[in-house]
């Protein structure tokens, strides 16, 4: 079996660099201009979209594994431009069905034959997607949806994992260090997720985990699984039929209050994730229904994340420091989840911030949207010392698909004030006033202390001063070499000038024009070098990554 996966994995790779490689000569150019040579292109916006359109061809025709890598990147914007996360936003795992037989085989290896096992089961899916696909039937008197895993799947996504992997190295070779941080685990990660994703006997506990989470809340339904009939590569649940959720005038006929199925989908979600510490990660509108008493289900469980507790409370503190307009409480919250690097240019980070909040919220700082303060801040991960760890960047993901609905629910829902108040009801603003309240205690105490230690201290430097007995080691950390490109331009200039000095002495005092052209000549070299070093797009001069006329522009792209 391993063999077998080694040789189609092979065979996968050469499949998969042929199919990139107009992407990769495209990107080689980049840095390139003659491949071997020349100087680097400028990629605008519109070439970036049109990249995007040709990557989102070549997934889909990889088939269900580079699907599913695809979905994940669009939630990856540490590693993929804006441009290319807008186009496989829109990328669908919504792939032609197996044929009844290759599913059967499944089924009754599983739980033995169909027909005995089920009172009844109808052979046609209602859904199919690259991993599995839906059936309906009845067991026990009861109407139940089939999530059957697709044949010989398994050897098919190991064999791409494989390929993925070792197409990573050359990957990075067109990325920047920042990215590269963020692509090392991504092969793990993706591995991770999508062996997750098969597994039906995990999906099967993370939906009875959360159901049970949600046992006393009428708002919403989550189906009842049936252990007796499930399995590794079988899933039996309670069907639940139901309104698309954006389906708005179906909603708007059968008299729901939209708003109010928005302020749930919220608020449920906020429990989840800061709460209970597990989640259901894929609330796209096909995933979500409501049922004739307004309630909200949820289906499919195949991708759900759970958070630590350490990263729960950081998420609280960031949503009261964002409803606060509190610059410096995002960024502390931001380095103390890894999300941003503790090197990060604060000032230019915190005018990021500062922008993208005043941009969407106008004059009101209660009337933005989150997600559109999200879209702006992933505008600059591109470009900034961002990453997003791998749950973290599913709870964003989430975040952003389930504003994106309550935002089709109602246009005028306000994320932030729902969010607010519930973290008011549940006791989060008090918590978090209280633990800046004793920070606040701490940090007077240790200004206290100083009060103390620190005249002393001040005493014996003053006086070692004084004695001559002071010595200071000073090391400068020059990782742009600044000082080099320095001393080179003074090293041209002074050997310059003495070429000059000397051609000018020859010319007025040995009357010998010859001499003086050639060292003249010899001097002109250093002249050349002298310009380029001021010239060079990577000189010590630094262009700003980050202004308010590049946000305007952004959105004007």
């Amino acid at each position: 079996m391993v063999t077998l996966v080694n040789l189609r994995a092979y065979w996968r790779f050469f499949v998969v660099m042929r199919r990139f490689s107009p992407l990769i000569v495209a990107y080689w150019r980049d840095r390139k201009r003659y491949f071997l040579f020349g100087g680097g292109r400028e990629v605008d916006a519109e070439t970036q979209r049109e990249r995007a359109a040709v990557l989102l061809d070549i997934l889909l025709t990889l088939g269900p594994t580079f699907i599913k890598l695809g979905q994940i990147l669009s939630t990856r914007p540490d590693i993929l431009p804006p441009a290319y996360i807008e186009v496989l936003e829109g990328l669908q795992d919504d792939v032609p069905p197996a044929p009844w037989e290759e599913s059967k085989t499944v089924l009754e290896d599983e739980l033995g034959p169909v027909d005995e096992t089920f009172d009844d089961f109808d052979r046609d899916p209602i859904s199919g997607a690259s991993l599995g696909q839906v059936y309906t039937a009845r067991y026990e008197g009861t109407d139940v949806a089939v999530k059957v895993r697709r044949p010989g799947i398994e050897s098919l996504v190991e064999a791409d994992l494989r390929t993925i992997r070792w197409s990573i190295p050359l990957v990075r070779q067109f990325i920047g260090s920042g990215r590269a941080f963020s692509l090392e685990n991504l092969a793990d990660e993706f591995a991770k997720t999508i062996r997750e994703e098969m597994d039906y006997k995990r999906e099967r506990e993370m939906l009875e985990e959360i159901r049970a989470n949600f046992a006393d809340e009428d708002r919403i339904r989550i189906p009842t699984a049936f252990e007796a009939v499930s399995g590794p590569r079988v899933l039996t649940m309670e069907y639940v039929p139901g309104t698309k959720i954006s389906d708005v005038d179906a909603l708007d006929e059968a008299g729901h209050d939209r708003n109010a199925i928005a302020e749930t989908l919220q608020e449920v979600y906020l429990q989840m994730i800061i709460e209970d510490g597990v989640f259901h990660a894929d609330p796209h509108p096909g995933n979500l229904a409501v049922d004739d008493a307004g309630a909200v289900i949820f289906y499919d469980f195949g991708m759900a994340g759970r958070v630590d507790p350490f990263i729960q409370e950081k998420i609280v503190d960031f949503y009261v420091a964002v409803a606060r307009q509190d610059i410096d409480g995002i960024l502390d919250t931001l380095i103390a989840m890894g999300t941003l690097s503790p090197e990060a240019d604060r000032e230019v980070m915190g005018n990021v911030m500062e922008l993208a909040i005043a941009d969407a919220s106008g004059e009101d700082i209660e009337q933005y949207q989150v997600n559109q303060i999200i879209e702006q801040v992933e505008s600059t991960i591109y470009e900034f010392p961002l990453r997003l760890p791998p749950n973290l960047a599913l709870v964003l993901r989430v975040a952003t698909v389930v504003e994106g609905v309550c935002v089709t629910l109602d246009p005028e829902f306000d994320f932030i004030s729902t969010a607010t108040e519930y973290l008011k009801e549940e006791g989060y603003y008090e918590r978090t006033a209280r633990n800046l309240a004793e920070d606040a205690g701490r940090q007077a105490q240790k200004t206290a202390e100083a009060l103390f230690t620190v005249p002393p201290k001040a005493d014996d430097f003053l006086e070692r001063a004084n004695r001559g007995d002071l010595h200071v080691d000073v090391t400068i950390d020059d990782g742009s070499n600044v000082l080099d490109k320095l001393a080179m331009r003074i090293a041209y200039s002074v050997l310059l000038a003495v070429g000059v000095l000397s051609a000018t002495i020859l010319y007025s005092f040995a009357q010998s024009w010859r001499l003086a052209a050639i060292v003249l000549l010899l001097a002109a070299p250093l002249a050349v070098a002298l310009y380029r070093s001021f010239r060079k797009k990577r000189g010590i001069r630094a262009t700003p990554q980050f202004t308010r006329q590049g946000m305007k522009k952004r959105r004007e792209d």
